[in-house]
């Protein structure tokens, strides 16, 4: 196993924590880079908001002195648009990697052409690189996608064959379709195959990482050269360490696959330990918003990713999932019990998870795959999800 290389950064462990809206915030990320090394990607930027230096989006950019290397994902969909958002990024020194997210599949951004559905369009994603890679300097410009948009629609092969002519330093592949949403299981073979098709750049994983072992068996059967981290880690920074433990040991040529092999002792925090990091984290959204109502509010949604598992009864997880300050979640924390240990079996699917019917796009959209065709403005909504 090698440290991740993405132009002149070198990252090791070649772990990524995925951009996720709403999730990894600069409180989000400290709490897991403490866990371990990696490269940790802040919340998804829209490239028109930047460029026209929306006061919150600007306000999203925010990176802990100690975080090196600082890491922006952007979303757009006009070669122009993110060719600016991007120049702007390399001048004024706002982040030292850039991520281009074409894996969204919300149907209010699909739909308009926008996150997995435009890959389809070949020549309008060529332009978007295109632009990037020429605007960003020294700065290295990867790209996150998914498979396609379902599997009469795939995409993933071609998209990484131009990114590659394009100069992309690497590419990161959701093993699953747009329609799938996330739902269904990760098709990790597509990652090999996309791995064997653009032997010149790294190629990440993900989808379906639960655990340390996964991350290594993923890397086993694909090939890829790193993985990416979503859902895996919501409610539990502590996966990195266990992450970061399985990539020694797999550098030192020890550890398996098995969840004892791939890392040896593995994180499992009790339930005071558990309780402990709650705080820290609504602590550290509170200091990082100006805010305390704000921050708490903001933090119910971790409440249940942070107690999967455990015993806590119905009327104190409500209490907890609905404190309106941290004196009221902090007298909630105290109720739990601190001796409980960590409940087995709880490596497991979290957040969303299921598929959609179909996938929304603009009328005609799959009749040219060649056309370049630049989405509206309105395909780059201030809420656009990652």
């Amino acid at each position: 196993m090698e440290s991740l290389k993405l132009g002149s950064l070198e990252v090791w462990p070649p772990v990524v924590l995925a951009p996720m809206a709403g999730i990894t915030n600069a409180p989000f990320r400290t709490l897991c880079r403490e866990q371990g090394g990696g490269l940790f990607v802040c919340e998804m930027i829209t490239t028109r908001a930047l460029v026209e230096r929306n006061a919150k989006t600007l306000k999203m950019i925010r990176f802990d002195p100690s975080e090196k290397p600082r890491s922006i994902q952007l979303y757009g969909v006009d070669p122009v648009t993110v060719g600016r958002a991007v120049r702007m990024i390399a001048e004024e020194d706002l982040a030292d990697h850039v991520d281009l997210n074409f894996g969204c599949p919300v149907p209010k951004v699909t739909r308009r052409g926008g996150g997995s559905a435009l890959p389809y369009k070949r020549n309008l994603l060529r332009a978007i690189l295109r632009e990037a890679v020429r605007n960003a300097g020294t700065l290295p410009v990867t790209m996150k996608m998914r498979k396609g948009i379902d599997d009469d629609h795939l995409t993933y092969l071609d998209a990484g064959r131009i990114a590659v002519e394009e100069g992309v330093s690497a590419i990161a592949l959701h093993g699953r379709t747009a329609v799938q949403h996330y739902g269904g299981t990760a098709d990790w073979q597509s990652i090999a195959r996309l791995k064997e098709a653009v032997s010149e750049i790294p190629v990440l994983g993900n989808g379906d990482i639960w655990s340390a072992a996964d991350a290594m068996r993923m890397m086993a059967e694909t090939g890829c050269d790193g993985v990416v981290v979503g859902r895996g880690c919501l409610g539990r920074p502590w996966l990195f360490a266990d992450l970061a433990a399985a990539c020694e040991n797999r550098r030192d040529g020890a550890g398996g696959t098995d969840d004892r092999e791939s890392g040896g002792e593995l994180a499992r925090p009790t339930l005071g330990q558990v309780a402990a990091t709650m705080e820290r984290h609504a602590t550290l959204l509170a200091e990082c918003f100006g805010n305390e109502q704000h921050a708490v509010a903001d933090f119910r949604k971790h409440v249940g990713w942070y107690l999967k598992g455990f015993t806590v009864g119905a009327d104190l997880r409500r209490r907890l999932a609905t404190s309106e300050s941290l004196a009221g979640l902090r007298q909630g924390l105290a109720e739990l019990d601190p001796a409980q240990p960590w409940p087995e079996g709880v490596d497991a699917p979290r957040g969303k998870t299921h598929p959609r019917d179909r996938v929304h796009l603009p009328a005609g959209w799959l009749d040219d795959p060649y056309e370049v065709v630049v989405p509206g403005a309105d395909a780059e909504l201030e809420t656009s999800g990652g």
